[in-house]
This record gives C-alpha cells, structure tokens and sequence, in this order.
C-alpha cells in the first residue's frame, strides 16, 4: 500500500521540477544584452566601450531626459518649481514604481521632480511630461529633438518614463552622454540625485540605488533603471579628487551583479583617467519651448534669455555697487532698505532716485534683493552722484523688460536663510552679501538679504528662501570655499 502511494507523490515531484524549469528557460532566452560604456566626465574621453552603440530598452535612464527637459523649462520661464500641476487620470495609471497620486491632486511641480528623481516615479514623470507639454506623446517629441541636439544619435524616447514601450531605445553611449549633460547644464539641480531621501509632499520616497551611494567612494548619482526588457541599468557619476567618471551599464541580472560591474567600471576609469586634464564642457543642445505665449528658438551654444537677463541684473547690481556710501558705523541709525524682486531691478532704482530727490543729499540708500510676498521696506536715499546714475541709466535701458513686485514671500514655506559669517561691522557684512549675491546668483537671486546685530558683531544672512533652496544655496557656496550654515524658522 505505502509502495503504491509513492508512485504519484514521484509523479508531482517531477511534474513541479518541469514546470519550474520551463519558466526559467524563457527568462534566461529573454536576458536583456549587456552593454557598458566609460568616460572621464571632464573632456568626455572614452575610457572603455562594450557593445555601447546598440540599440537596447533604457528603461528608467529615460527620465534623465524628462528631468533635463523639466530644469530647461523651469530655467527659461516656462513654468516655476513652485507651480502646482493638476495631475491626470494618465498619469495615475501609470504602473510602479509610483509615487501614488490622484486624479485631480495639485502638486507643486517642485516635489514631481523630487519623485522623478530620486524615486524614479512614473506617474510623477508622466505628470512632469504633461506640464511643460501638454501631453506625452509632445513631450516626447520634444526628447527627441533635445537628444538629437545633444548628439545622442541613437535614441528614440516614446514616453516619459522609460517602461518598455516599441521603438523605445537608447544606447550606453547616448546615455552616458546625458548624463554628463545633466552634470555640467544644470549643476544647481544635480544634488537630487545623490539625494537618499526626499520629501515630496505626498510622503518621503528613498533612493532607488542607496546601496552604492552610500558604499562606493565618491559616488554621488546619477539614475537606475530596470524593466524585464531592458535588465538592470544603471548610469553613475562618482568625483575623486579632482577626476570625475561617468559609467553606465545596461542588461544587468541583478541590482547587485549591476553595481559590482559599475563599481568595477568607475574602477577602472578612475585608474585610466589622468590627474590633471583640461575641461572641456559639452555645448548646450539647441532649446526649443515657450516663454509666455511665445515660442523662442535657440542655437546651440546660444546664450538663454533666463543667463542673459541674470547678466543684465549683475551689471544693474554693479552700478548699484559703485554709486553707494559707505553704510554708518554701528551706533548710527540702521539703514532702512528698499526691496525689489528679482526682476524689479528697474522700478527699485527709480524709486530709490525719486526717494532721494524728495528727502535730500548726503543720506545713502541700499537696494536689496527679494521676491513677492511682503510690504515694500523704508527707504534711505543715495548721495548723488552723476557718473554712477548715468551707469545705472543706461544698465537699466539696456533692459527694458525688467518689472518690479514690491513685496518679498514668507509664504509657501520660505523661512528659512543661510547665514555666511559674523562682521566687525555693518557695512563689511552688507559688503559680504553683496559680493556673495553677485557670485551665487542662481540660487540667491530671490533671498532677501538681512545684516542682524550681534554682541559680537553683525551677521551676514539670506533669508526667505525653502528650506530646499537654502540647502542648495549653501551646498554651492561650500563648493565655492564660501563658508555658511542654514537658518531655520524662527
């Protein structure tokens, strides 16, 4: 009887064993190719290329273009980090990784970056496509100009995301080029993808590839990806010193074996690279978006209407510079300050003018930068002087479009600054911000700036800023050898 039993249980033990091997045959006839590509990220020399020109699904890589793209139309006025997109039923359909939106949520576009980014969301990159764009299938088109700009001569983007779609496809080489693209165009942008966590308003997400930021010496980005077609992908930056190696991988059969081989890679590139090299910075692909209800076509290498308007302001904020007094010594009347947003240069200097000429000579006038939100503060007038106002007259006529906000923000989360050091003096801090406002400019360009007495001195500080922007702020003043810590609330 116990022999007769045994007959069938062997039967099922068989038929299990050959059921289980025929699901993994397919898997390992369906093994995405391997692909692998090197670059020493500082002249864009190659330093190890295997099958890196074909044609292979990205998977996740694609969204380094989304985000590219979304920090273009962000930098040229097409929308603002701090925008709420209204998501679509497209969008949350998308499937995982996601970051769990709703049809009809607003989301400041600032936290589906975020989401993008760091946790390579698809409904947040979706959502991301259809703000700059209107829809994918534009936003898409859109990619495929920008790559063909970049030189990335292989690769098509159907979608926003990177989930396997036909005719999908990029190669190691084209996307290593984006990534190098992405570190030297939008330096103020790149700390997100070394980012372990981010808060996106909707929960806190953590990075896709933690395990190697935090393990390989250096490391500090750039984008994952997997779907079964593409295997596991894997673009990484790592800095050593003064040398920088980008390499990317494609068809990984693991998140582990995929960063062992980058880790060996970067290996490898960093002992080829040489110590010293010249830069040499990719050209900037040609732009094409809107600003306002208009759109604007630009060569590649052609200077951004956002960079121009930044060197307009500086050289107002130059001639601003050359026509102050000296500020009173501690003891005197603090200075009152006029406040003028980024883009109110012009306004903010004729109302310092007509200030002056109904309050009289000798009393100086600071102008300070800020953005919208609060009451215009009091006013000094400046100590005339007509070879300064005649540079500040043709400044400002050089730059017709600028228009004031009276107001600087405390709202939308901006209470928080960076403060950079404490002065013997109020007029040696307000020097220091000065100067720190005109060499950090892309990230301090709406903080307004704010001298605080001290028993020991004055502080120099930035304030009314995110806690996100004054991070940013400080990170690249430290890059600067510019020494600062943040302020928060309160």
């Amino acid at each position: 009887m116990k022999k007769r039993d045994s007959v069938p249980a062997r039967i099922g033990l068989v038929m299990i064993a050959v059921i289980g091997l025929c699901a993994l045959l397919p898997l390992r006839a369906e093994a995405a190719p391997y692909a692998g590509y090197v670059i020493d990220a500082r002249n864009g020399k190659v330093l190890y290329s295997n099958n890196a020109e074909t044609r292979l699904h990205p998977a996740s890589l694609t969204k380094m273009m989304t985000l590219y793209i979304v920090f273009e139309a962000v930098e040229n006025g097409e929308i603002g980090l701090d925008d709420r997109v209204t998501i679509s039923r497209n969008a949350t359909r998308e499937p995982p990784s996601k970051l769990g939106l709703r049809s009809g949520q607003k989301i400041a576009l600032r936290y589906l970056i975020r989401a993008a980014a760091v946790k390579s969301a698809n409904d947040a990159a979706t959502a991301l496509a259809e703000a700059i764009e209107g829809s994918v299938e534009r936003f898409a088109q859109r990619m495929n100009r920008t790559a063909k700009s970049m030189g990335m001569r292989d690769t098509t983007f159907k979608n926003a995301h990177g989930l396997t779609q036909s005719g999908h496809l990029s190669t190691a080489r084209d996307m290593t080029l984006l990534g190098r693209q992405l570190f030297y165009d939008y330096p103020q942008y790149y700390n997100l993808f070394s980012r372990i966590s981010a808060d996106t308003q909707v929960r806190t997400v953590y990075h896709t590839n933690r395990r190697m930021l935090r393990s390989y010496r250096g490391a500090d980005g750039i984008k994952t990806g997997y779907t079964r077609a593409a295997g596991f992908t894997l673009v990484a930056s790592a800095q050593r010193g003064g040398e920088r190696i980008i390499a990317t991988v494609f068809g990984g059969k693991s998140t582990a074996s995929r960063n062992a081989k980058v880790a060996e890679l970067l290996d490898l590139g960093f002992r080829k690279a040489p110590s010293r090299v010249a830069v040499a910075r990719p050209a900037r692909p040609a732009y094409l978006g809107k600003i306002g209800t208009g759109t604007v076509r630009i060569a590649a290498g052609a200077e951004r209407p956002a960079l121009a308007a930044r060197t307009r302001r500086a050289a107002v904020a130059a001639a601003v510079t050359r026509s102050l007094r000296p500020m009173p010594r501690p003891g005197s009347e603090t200075a009152p300050v006029l406040v003028a947003d980024s883009d109110g240069i012009k306004r903010a200097l004729l109302a310092a003018q007509e200030t002056a000429e109904a309050a009289g000579p000798n009393t100086p006038v600071e102008v300070a930068q800020g953005s919208a939100g609060s009451e215009l503060a009091k006013v000094r007038p400046v100590v005339r002087d007509q070879a300064a106002e005649a540079s500040i007259t043709q400044a400002v006529q050089a730059d017709p479009v600028q228009e004031v906000v009276r107001r600087v923000s405390t709202s939308g989360g901006r209470h928080w600054g960076i403060n950079i050091g404490r002065y013997p003096t109020e007029y040696k801090a307000r020097q220091v911000l000065l100067q720190t406002a005109l060499t950090e400019m892309a990230t301090l360009d709406d903080s307004l700036r704010k001298v605080v007495r001290r028993p020991t001195g004055f502080d120099a500080n930035f304030m009314g800023m995110t806690r996100d922007g004054a991070d940013l702020a400080c990170r690249r003043l430290q890059a600067k050898q510019i020494s600062c810590f943040m302020i928060g609330p309160g």
